[in-house]
């Protein structure tokens, strides 16, 4: 973890973290629970978490600890197969690509929500189509794991014929391609028409 603070914390709240587990917000000189932090994430206000006692940046777990809690007050928002999935490629070797691709789905999703909400306040009284989005994230998991298969070959190749490690001579075979450059656009030209469908969708005004 990182323990130096950063000059970032000049423009967002510094919170601390005590042996005793209570939270302490330096800007308000008071202290405040896992509720109120949450509220400050909805409100869009910038924080980060230390532990007074190592200095250490705790914000990620802290971050997921509110998730917890409100997962247990039966908010649900993840879904046991999603957390499933998500368990099982801690270790894995495409560990490291998972987080990017949440991040931008995100960051998709969060563009569009406004015209989200206006599209289920005025369908059908609020019954908002579901099943539409359903397909579409059926989709979009598909076209995730062709991904991950394009890479596997590459990160397998190293402990197949033992290239590229620490003190043995490069007589690996040489890698081939997993897919076509064909393959690739092919793929790209799918993601982007996915995106086309879902801001095409969310942009509809409902007929009144």
């Amino acid at each position: 973890m990182t323990t130096t603070k950063s000059a970032k914390d000049a423009d967002r709240v510094v919170i601390k973290k005590y042996a005793n587990r209570r939270l302490y917000n330096t800007a308000t000189s008071s202290y405040v629970t896992l509720d109120h932090l949450s509220q400050m994430v909805k409100d869009n206000t910038d924080f980060v978490v230390y532990d007074a006692k190592t200095g250490d940046d705790i914000t990620r777990p802290v971050l997921t600890q509110i998730i917890v809690e409100e997962e247990n007050k039966g908010q649900n928002l993840l879904p046991i197969n999603f957390l499933r999935q998500l368990i099982g490629f801690y270790g894995d070797s495409l560990q490291g690509l998972v987080p990017g691709y949440l991040e931008q789905a995100m960051r998709s999703f969060s563009h569009n929500q406004e015209q989200m909400r206006d599209y289920m306040e005025g369908t059908m009284k609020g019954i908002f189509p579901f099943g539409q989005f359903e397909e579409m994230n059926k989709q979009n998991m598909a076209l995730f794991e062709q991904t991950m298969k394009m890479f596997a070959p590459f990160i397998n190749a190293d402990d197949e014929t033992g290239g590229n490690k620490p003190g043995t001579p490069g007589t690996s075979t040489p890698r081939q391609p997993a897919k076509s450059d064909a393959s690739l656009d092919d793929l790209k030209a799918q993601l982007e028409a996915m995106q086309a469908q879902l801001n095409n969708l969310v942009s509809k005004k409902p007929e009144k």
